[in-house]
């Protein structure tokens, strides 16, 4: 430590000890105890003195025009102070949206989806509230449902939105097709006839469902400047706020939002659900209104994943080359845009995987339907593509007689390999050694329940404790995948983040504040924060103040970005604090020591300390009775979009890569599927948390495991109604479900990113399903093109 003198020249110096809990550690998160105990406070958890509860009417068909609203019997139920229709909104900007304002805030003149808002209600119990919303009679007129691309691209097909001015509106061959994108780069026709080799596929990709556990809440607040407080669960404030001023018809700065306790996103909080309804009411009523979906009602309060048809051939000479892939993605979209366009932009600029391929002819669109509105969830549109050509590369392995990994590792893409849309890979793709690195894991031990005899537990067969198999009929299979996700908002789209740092003396310690608006709905952000402000500023107490609007926007809690760019910003930001307070020091103490003019200066343990360990000043010395704080935006390196003919272009910021090996074991009489073993094998660059990163990468593996065995939003073909909006009948993996998941981590640093980091959270939904699908076709001999599995697939029944 360091000793002053009376005139403030160092007396004694030491050797200063290094901070501990910065980047590169495993740092407990400050919310995992409370959450996993039960004390978290969710959004749902909220209460104000004197609230009204706020409750959603949603139409019980989903296409029809609207004749008429009566709400007389709802407003007469004792207890209620509000019910809003269309017509009552206070401005006449009324719809709103992510990227096209296509949704209404309540539906006028028709409803175009099954759960469709038509009118609000505010009472002073959740009950009351239910009760009035089902007094109002909403008579509707039948009209014809779109429910598939046949239907959406008719010549006579009804449209969905009529006189469309969004910036697609021209590009696209149908008003119902929300966007289209080709990918276009070299001569397919002419590779195809260096083809000794094609296969072609047909795949379907069931409709996904984020399946958060904490449903979608919010408390709004009146305020005495004619504003509104909102305390709500999101993934992105400073967009919620952008679409929620204008219909309130209010100035940006009177509505104040503060991030609540989020249980899970996974893309689905990322538009709006009842932001703007929860404000109406309480602005109308001048009481809070708290709104909180049940798990029927979130089913319809939220996107997607988008359901796909994907149509692919693929091209390979006999020795294993591809020469070419040709492929065809239709998204079903729903009934309004939501972030269709950017599906459309990553599931056509991805559409071929991490493959070498010179020749490629790919064309995506995304749908308007009457389905329910698809938008975010966790990989976006790659997800879907590599569920098909993955099937693809292991369909053109087996018609070559190679090994489906030695086979993908041949046509690998490499640090300097060309993307379909013509951009250079320029930092490490390491996909062949990923899948090398997946394979060579040891397997888990076959016919354990053999072993085991009677002790055989049976939660490890097909069927679990159901007790259908004591293993007759239970066949093993392996299957691989590999895929690659982008990291970051693409397309040209302005990136950026914000943070606020501040560093003061606080009880003799120096603490650093820091201030982002960044959502944390579970990925750890919160902790990473943390860890980078101990890394850069050299403290032990750090101080994550809550996220609201009171701070510059920090983008999305999506698309892995949050911890490179909210990441990147408290970085910058952080730096920026040192160097003022080393400018400070060198202000006060250089006189007194060479080292504060010639060498390279830290903070680390509290101390200003030389590159060579040696301290000269306490930090709580420089600091004084004066804190210094920077506000600072950040922003990784321009994207640009994509060509509207070709598709070419630097589109995306950074890719990530992982690959996994599905070890199965199929019940091949009675259809059912046990997952034994799911491994994973991914570049994240640095790991900033190790265990955060290794929870990131178990958990996304988990999604793509239900997609490929049990989850999917059932909608009638012919109503176009959801059939399945609970948790009793639309399945998710619990515990019994979940296999093992060995990862294994590399760690190749991307020197564009912050630390060398890159995005983790996505690209493990990617390979997961396909893996899963490839060990099924494996044990059984059978094609199944469609996801998810069901037993009947399996049995022919």
């Amino acid at each position: 430590m360091v000793h002053t003198s009376a005139n403030g020249a160092p007396t004694r110096i030491t050797q200063g000890a290094p901070t501990q809990g910065g980047i590169g550690e495993s740092t407990l998160r400050p919310d995992g105890t409370l959450k996993v105990t039960g004390e978290f406070a969710y959004a749902s958890d909220m209460w104000h003195e004197d609230m009204l509860w706020g409750q959603i009417l949603r139409s019980t068909v989903a296409h029809a025009e609207i004749v008429s609203i009566d709400t007389s019997e709802a407003l007469a139920t004792p207890g209620v102070y509000a019910v809003l229709t269309y017509d009552d909104l206070p401005t006449e900007v009324r719809h709103y949206g992510l990227e096209i304002q296509d949704t209404p805030v309540l539906a006028h003149g028709r409803v175009r989806h099954h759960g469709e808002p038509v009118a609000v209600v505010a009472a002073d119990h959740p009950e009351t509230a239910r009760r009035a919303a089902a007094r109002i009679k909403v008579e509707y007129r039948d009209l014809p449902v779109v429910t598939d691309e046949a239907s959406a691209t008719a010549p006579d097909a009804v449209l969905l939105h009529e006189n469309r001015t969004d910036p697609h509106a021209a590009h696209v061959p149908h008003p119902n097709i929300v966007h289209r994108q080709p990918i276009i780069r070299g001569d397919v026709e002419r590779a195809r006839g260096r083809a000794d080799v094609i296969v072609e596929g047909e795949y379907v990709f069931g409709m996904q469902d984020q399946a958060f556990l904490g449903p979608e809440s919010g408390l709004a607040v009146p305020a005495e400047d004619g504003g509104v407080d909102l305390y709500i669960a999101t993934q992105w404030l400073h967009a919620d706020l952008r679409q929620i001023a204008p219909v309130l018809g209010l100035p940006e700065e009177k509505i104040r939002m503060t991030l609540s306790g989020v249980g899970g996103a996974f893309g689905g909080r990322e538009d709006l659900s009842m932001q703007i309804h929860a404000c109406l009411l309480a602005l109308r009523t001048g009481k809070p209104v708290k709104m909180v979906y049940n798990r029927f009602e979130s089913f319809f309060g939220h996107v997607h994943r988008h359901p796909a048809k994907l149509y692919y051939e693929h091209g390979a000479t006999h020795d294993g080359k591809l020469t070419h892939v040709k492929a065809r993605i239709v998204l079903d979209g729903g009934a309004y845009a939501s972030s269709s366009p950017a599906v459309v932009g990553n599931a056509a600029s991805l559409g071929v995987g991490p493959y070498i391929v010179d020749d490629v002819d790919i064309e995506a669109v995304a749908l308007y339907t009457n389905n329910p509105p698809c938008g975010a969830m966790r990989g976006f549109g790659a997800v879907q593509a590599c569920f098909a050509y993955e099937a693809q590369m292991d369909k053109l392995a087996a018609r070559l007689g190679m090994d489906p990994v030695e086979f993908r590792r041949l046509n690998a893409m490499s640090q300097g390999s060309l993307m379909p849309t013509g951009q250079v890979v320029d930092s490490p793709a390491p996909v062949a050694e990923l899948l090398r690195r997946v394979k060579a894991m040891p397997l888990p031990p076959e016919q354990q329940w053999l072993v085991a005899g009677e002790d055989a537990d049976l939660r490890q067969l097909p069927g679990g404790l159901s007790n259908t198999t004591h293993g007759e009929g239970v066949v093993r299979g392996i299957g691989y995948a590999v895929g690659i996700k982008n990291v970051g908002f693409s397309e040209g789209f302005d990136d950026y983040s914000t943070a606020r740092v501040r560093l003061e003396a606080v009880g003799g310690e120096p603490v650093a504040t820091v201030h982002t608006a960044m959502a944390e709905v579970g990925q750890g952000g919160v902790t990473v924060h943390a860890q980078i402000a101990r890394t850069e500023l050299g403290v032990a107490q750090v101080t994550i103040r809550p996220a609201d609007t009171q701070v510059g926007s920090a983008g999305s809690t999506s698309a892995s970005r949050q911890t490179y760019v909210t990441g990147g910003a408290v970085k910058h930001a952080c730096e920026l604090v040192r160097e003022q307070v080393l400018d400070r020091g060198r202000r006060m103490f250089g006189a007194h020591h060479p080292a504060w003019a010639t060498a390279e200066l830290l903070l680390e343990g509290g101390k200003v300390v030389t590159d060579g360990g040696e301290v000269l000043a306490d930090l709580v010395d420089v600091l004084g009775d004066e804190a210094v704080e920077i506000e600072q935006e950040w922003r990784h390196r321009p994207t640009e979009p994509f060509d509207l003919r070709t598709g070419q272009g630097f589109g995306h910021v950074q890719y990530s890569f992982a690959a996994h090996r599905a070890v199965v074991e199929v019940d091949t009489e009675l259809g059912l599927v046990k997952v034994i073993e799911l491994a994973c094998a991914q570049d994240v660059g640095k790991a900033l948390n190790p265990l955060s990163v290794t929870g990131q990468i178990q958990g996304g593996t988990t999604q793509g495991l239900g997609v490929a065995v049990m989850e999917e939003i059932i909608v009638d073909p012919k109503t176009a109604k959801v059939r399945n909006p609970s948790f009793t009948d639309y399945l998710i993996p619990t515990i019994l479900d979940t296999p093992t998941i060995p990862v294994d981590v590399l760690e190749l640093a991307d020197d564009h990113a912050p630390y060398g980091l890159r995005g983790v959270g996505e690209a493990p939904t990617l390979s997961s399903t396909p893996a899963v699908l490839a060990a099924i076709r494996n044990a059984t001999g059978l094609e199944l093109n469609r996801t998810p599995v069901r037993p009947e697939h399996l049995t022919g029944a």
